[in-house]
């Protein structure tokens, strides 16, 4: 592995990156995670356990590897702090080893609120949110009203900040009795938790350039996947972060040159939570079938996932977008089913075929996707552990994949177990 190496979901997110990240960080002496919230989850298995994370880097279960929560992440205090518990009380010590850029803009139970209220307003039109007030969290910091975790160390900043919030969010707030919209509770609560988070606060872009001067080796982490990015994703049908490669940078204060290689997960078939456009679901048996041999269901709010063959004009554009030339590629095991598997090559756009996806993505809507047929292999890869274990057809599959991206394997997922991965140098 390069010595500093960004993490990136190449689909609609739910690729995996939590498995591969837990697998690289091995390697890695920090782990840094550059955006996104509490409604990503990250899910390994290690050690007989079952790990889902949701703001703590994914490679704090490896003993001793340090973990950053950059600027660019919008952090629900009281969700940090469950976790932390939590892992702490599965063996996993978190004491000195996570910390907290102090300009990182906080999730508050009225963000959750404005979130729900939101979403019901748009109806039928929904744009299919976790209702994490994710959202409303990010539109804070742009408006520069938003609660940033230096600002629980000034009482009477916060106070006068929080104060503010229903002078702005009036229609939220006039009327309501949800404790979501207590601000005088929520200041209290706040100063309740914040001498348990004052120690996790730290320069985190200091950090990572003294990390780089002294050799160290970093591991940037992105949450969610390439298509759901606000300015290069399927907008409005998106996150509200940047979750491209270039996220890493505004997320954790670096400059370029501290980036040596991105690394792109990719699922062996597609799958979407939410609403928005999906050129290639299947709602058919196909699409039951891969939902349930896959287990897709989301981490974090246990939708079912919608499901579809694999996108190489997805994959070109996120490639492309993020600059990737290795990939790991998750759940090939779960095509082990399959006796003929579709890749779409290109799409059909009013009478034209395309092989990038249009320049108004919403035309995504539109496309028709063109397959291309490859035999399935009908034969277990579940577990396996090396190349030339796989079936040839399973190779076959993975080289088309590689041929079309012009990108190498680095890492083949077999199963979710940490060890059921095959590694290629």
């Amino acid at each position: 592995m390069s010595k500093n190496v960004v993490v990136v979901g190449c689909q609609w997110g739910d690729e995996g990156k939590g498995k591969i990240v837990d697998i690289l960080a091995e390697k890695a002496d920090i782990i840094a995670r550059f955006q996104g919230g509490a409604n990503a989850g990250h899910t390994i298995l290690a050690g007989g356990k079952k790990f889902i994370l949701h703001l703590v880097p994914s490679g704090i279960i490896h003993p001793g590897k340090i973990g950053y929560i950059g600027n660019g992440v919008v952090l629900d205090p009281f969700a940090l702090l469950h976790e932390l518990e939590w892992l702490n009380g599965e063996g996993i010590n978190t004491e000195k080893r996570i910390f907290i850029s102090p300009a990182t803009n906080l999730v508050l139970p009225y963000h959750e609120l404005i979130d729900c209220i939101d979403e019901k307003k748009r109806g039928g039109d929904g744009i299919g949110t976790t209702l994490r007030g994710i959202g409303p969290a990010y539109r804070d910091k742009i408006d520069r009203c938003g609660i940033r975790l230096c600002d629980l160390f000034n009482p009477d900043r916060l106070k006068k900040k929080l104060e503010l919030q229903p002078k702005i969010k009036s229609e939220y707030f006039i009327g309501s009795n949800d404790d979501r919209s207590n601000i005088e509770k929520i200041l209290n609560d706040l100063m309740r938790i914040a001498p348990s988070l004052h120690p996790l606060m730290a320069d985190i872009s200091l950090r990572l350039l003294q990390h780089q001067k002294e050799g160290r080796s970093i591991l940037y982490e992105g949450a969610q996947g390439a298509m759901l990015d606000i300015d290069m994703g399927t907008y409005p049908f998106a996150t509200s972060s940047n979750t491209i490669a270039g996220g890493a940078l505004t997320g954790l204060g670096i400059g370029p040159k501290m980036i040596d290689e991105v690394i792109g997960v990719i699922k062996a078939y597609a799958t979407r939570v939410g609403a928005g456009p999906f050129p290639t679901e299947l709602i058919d048996e196909t699409g039951e079938q891969l939902r349930s041999y896959g287990g897709e269901f989301g981490a974090t709010t246990g939708r079912p996932r919608r499901t579809g063959w694999l996108d190489m004009v997805i994959l070109r554009y996120a490639c492309r977008i993020n600059g990737i030339e290795k990939i790991a590629i998750t759940k090939l095991d779960i095509l082990d089913h399959f006796e003929k598997i579709k890749v779409c090559t290109g799409y059909r756009l009013n009478g034209q075929t395309i092989s990038e996806v249009p320049l108004d993505l919403s035309d995504l809507w539109q496309v028709q996707p063109i397959y291309e047929e490859l035999d399935g292999w009908l034969s277990t890869t579940s577990g396996m552990t090396g190349y030339q274990s796989l079936p040839q057809k399973a190779k076959d599959y993975l080289q088309f994949i590689t041929d079309d991206l012009n990108v190498k394997i680095c890492l083949i997922s077999t199963g979710a177990k940490r060890e059921e991965t095959i590694v290629i140098k």
